[in-house]
Order: structure tokens, then C-alpha cells, then sequence
């Protein structure tokens, strides 16, 4: 495999976020091809409320061909399909449709998410909402954006007067869990959304549209494009150390409460190691 100094050195920055952006535009337009054509196959993954589309893997699948065609020596790592390894230093983490549950459903709050990182480190992130043609977009050290327009967390006075943004998972213990907490930060709060896109909840944490977002039990194609956006507009961020641990966005003004407030809730009622 590239070292990681020799990945960093030899990689176009540039190139990789252009072409990340032209991918996110293409993806958003297989998908709402296939709602308007009705191609939604349906299966499962891990429980029967956990659905997969045609769609999903037909989305995947071209991300994929076109990084084999344009970036072969890429590794890829995607949520429909086992991870590609590659010898470049290069990886691209893609959701082919976060928010399939909603796509399904004809709801808008789904998107293409992609993330490219180098050399083990996050770089770059899209994700692209076909309902709204929007795409959120960031390099690290260049700021974040949507579309063209730059975007800029939220600064709210304290926890009591902000917008929180959650998800739920698919087991049922799960969300037993996840319910217990949302319950108790309710009215610590101004209120909850429940949207039911990870990397549009990130990113509207790097917009302004709410102050802050936390989830457990999401995976690294879900959060990695989002996480960029949220650092490069200033937000904070918490990360997972292992898979379907717990991410923490929000507005810096609130990130120490909320933090604080989430693990006295977290370690007593969820019963998931921090």
C-alpha cells in the first residue's frame, strides 16, 4: 500500500473535490430517475424495518464503476457492498442513499453522501439532496458550503433555546433506548427533529437550521461526508471511536452542555459504553 506521507504528497486535493462533487450530482440523478420510473424493489438488511432499494445498489454500483474507470488504485468502502481496498492512499466512503426509508416513502430527507479521505484523514465531503438540487460541500481548510453560498453554525444562547436533531435505529431495543433519552431531552431543549438522514441532519447543523444533532448507532458511510461539512463551517463535532457509536454535532455555543447533557442521560439509560 502508498505510505500516508507519500499518499498526501502526490494526491490532487482539487481534482479528488471536483470529481466528488460531479459523482454527488450524477448519483442524485439515478435516484430520482428510478422514483419517477417507481423502481423500488424492496429488501431487507438487518431487521425488517431496515430497507434496501434497487435503487440503493443500482446507485452504489455506478459510484463504484465510475471510481474504477476514473480512480482505480482508490479504495472504496460503501454501505451496499464489502469494502475495496486500494494501494493509492485514497478512500472514498459513500451512502448511496442515506435516508432510504424516507426515499421510499416519497418523503424528501434523503441524499447522496460521499467522503473522500487521504491517508486516513477526512478531506473532503458532498452530499447532495435531489428533492432540493441542494448540495453541501466541503474540503478541510476551505471552509463549507451549499452550493455556492457558504455555510455557518448556529450560535444559540444556551441548550434550553436550541433545535436538536436525532435517529432512531432499526432494532427495537434500540430505539427503546434512543426513546428513553429523547424523552428526558425534551425539555431540556427548545424541541427534537427527527429527519431521518444522518448526513443531512450534519449538515443542517453546518447551515444553521438546527443547533445541533446526535445519534447512536450510525456507520461511518452515514456520518463521514456530514462531519467534514460541520467542522469546515465551524461546528463541533464528536466522533465515534468504533462503528455505531455515538456522534455529537452542534453549535460551539452548545456543544459542552449538550455533550454533558446526552452522557448523564446516555450512561445511565442506554446502556451503551461511551
Amino acid at each position: 500500500m502508498t505510505s500516508p506521507d507519500r499518499a498526501v504528497t502526490t494526491v490532487d486535493i482539487d481534482q479528488l473535490y471536483a470529481l466528488a462533487r460531479r459523482l454527488g450530482f450524477e448519483a442524485a440523478s439515478l435516484i430520482e430517475e428510478g422514483r419517477a420510473r417507481a423502481i423500488l424493489d424492496i429488501d431487507t438488511k438487518s431487521h425488517p424495518t431496515d430497507v434496501v432499494t434497487a435503487m440503493d445498489r443500482a446507485c452504489e454500483q455506478l459510484l463504484r464503476e465510475r471510481l474504477a474507470e476514473l480512480r482505480p488504485e482508490d479504495g472504496v468502502h460503501g454501505e451496499e457492498n464489502d469494502e475495496q481496498e486500494g494501494t493509492s492512499g485514497v478512500r472514498w466512503i459513500i451512502d448511496p442513499i442515506d435516508g432510504t426509508v424516507n426515499y421510499l416513502y416519497g418523503l424528501a430527507g434523503y441524499a447522496v453522501s460521499i467522503a473522500v479521505e487521504v491517508a486516513g484523514t477526512l478531506e473532503i465531503g458532498v452530499v447532495t439532496q435531489p428533492t432540493t438540487g441542494e448540495q453541501f460541500h466541503a474540503c478541510r481548510g476551505r471552509g463549507a458550503f451549499c452550493d455556492e453560498r457558504p455555510l455557518h453554525a448556529a450560535a444559540p444562547e444556551n441548550l434550553g433555546v436550541s433545535l436538536v436533531a436525532t435517529g432512531f435505529g432499526y432494532l427495537p431495543e434500540r430505539r427503546a433506548a434512543q426513546g428513553t433519552v429523547a424523552a428526558a431531552l425534551l425539555p431540556r431543549v427548545r424541541d427534537l427533529r427527527r429527519l431521518g438522514s444522518a448526513s443531512l441532519d450534519l449538515c443542517n447543523v453546518a447551515a444553521g437550521r438546527v443547533d445541533g444533532y446526535y445519534e447512536w448507532g450510525t456507520h461511518i458511510w452515514d456520518w463521514a461526508a456530514g462531519a467534514v461539512i460541520c467542522r469546515e463551517a465551524g461546528a463541533a463535532v464528536q466522533l465515534p471511536e468504533h462503528d455505531e457509536g455515538l456522534v455529537v454535532a452542534a453549535a460551539p455555543s452548545i456543544a459542552a452542555e449538550l455533550g454533558d447533557t446526552l452522557r448523564s442521560l446516555i450512561e445511565p439509560s442506554w446502556g451503551v459504553p461511551r
